[in-house]
């Protein structure tokens, strides 16, 4: 009876703290996976080396969603970029001199609460955000002139707007699987996934992405592990083309020389036809 006793007073223990545990994430998540910066409505967006025109438009009825269009002369296309959850796009903004310079106009929208945005934040809301922008640049580029380039959490929404639309290319950079995996990195022993208002299934998207996608990531990313990267690449192996940057980590890719020529290699697209007569592709290890 005592050893019964026992058991159900463990078992209630572990429900216990689970749901205390819930509780906190249903309650508290937006805190971990939302880090905004609000800037102030006369706020002066101003970059060295770059033209920046800010933007206003309402998405919604209560909803009003601040970016900025980086342009260049004769442009080859645009590339719509969806920043990490930090901070807002006055920091994020000097990110566009990596597209600039390679003749690409670059639009960078910040999110619900971030920056002068506004609006009640939700994963579906922050979907509708992105689709509108998109729309909105396509008024002005063809789909085919169109690069969705998301980093860390905007990796999931660029692939989802990627998997909604037609754009000539996909770029992911230091991307999450989804929140929920990211959650049970931290929690295995937790069932988050119905106390979770805040998922974003990049593997789910990229499952019907028809346009080429390139995986960049760094291989001593700590935040989210090279095999995140590993795992995406292979639920759309036919498109997809994964590159490490070694000793890259989560917030510093960008730091490193060769994710640069990672970047010229990707938006000069070399076309390299190779005849398999001519290699070992058909070739069998095992025969003589």
């Amino acid at each position: 009876m005592n050893i019964k006793t026992d058991i159900y007073l463990i078992v209630a223990i572990i429900v216990v703290v689970i749901l205390v545990l819930g509780i906190f994430i249903y309650f508290f998540q937006h805190k971990f996976f939302f880090q905004p910066e609000k800037l102030p409505g006369d706020f002066k967006f101003a970059y060295e080396n770059l033209k920046a025109e800010e933007k206003f438009v309402e998405t919604e009825k209560g909803a009003h969603i601040s970016y900025l269009h980086f342009q260049v002369d004769d442009p080859k296309g645009v590339v719509i970029y969806l920043k990490g959850n930090t901070k807002s796009i006055k920091g994020w903004g000097k990110f566009a001199i990596d597209f600039t310079r390679l003749g690409y106009e670059v639009v960078m929208m910040d999110y619900r609460g971030f920056g002068k945005s506004i609006g009640k934040r939700t994963v579906e809301a922050m979907k509708r955000d992105s689709q509108f922008i998109y729309d909105i640049v396509k008024r002005e580029f063809s789909e085919d002139k169109i690069i969705v380039y998301g980093r860390s959490l905007g990796a999931g929404f660029a692939a989802r707007l990627a998997s909604k639309n037609n754009p000539r290319l996909l770029i992911l950079t230091s991307p999450l699987y989804s929140l929920l995996r990211t959650i049970h990195r931290y929690l295995p022993f937790m069932p988050a996934k119905p106390f979770l208002r805040y998922n974003i299934p990049t593997f789910q998207y990229l499952k019907n992405v028809r346009c080429p996608i390139k995986i960049i990531h760094g291989s001593d990313d700590r935040l989210v592990p090279i095999n995140t990267a590993i795992d995406l690449s292979e639920i759309n192996p036919d498109l997809t083309r994964l590159y490490i940057i070694l000793r890259a980590g989560h917030i510093d890719i960008h730091q490193f020389e060769e994710y640069h020529r990672v970047m010229e290699e990707i938006f000069e697209e070399r076309k390299i036809f190779i005849d398999a007569d001519q290699t070992s592709l058909g070739y069998s290890h095992r025969k003589g």
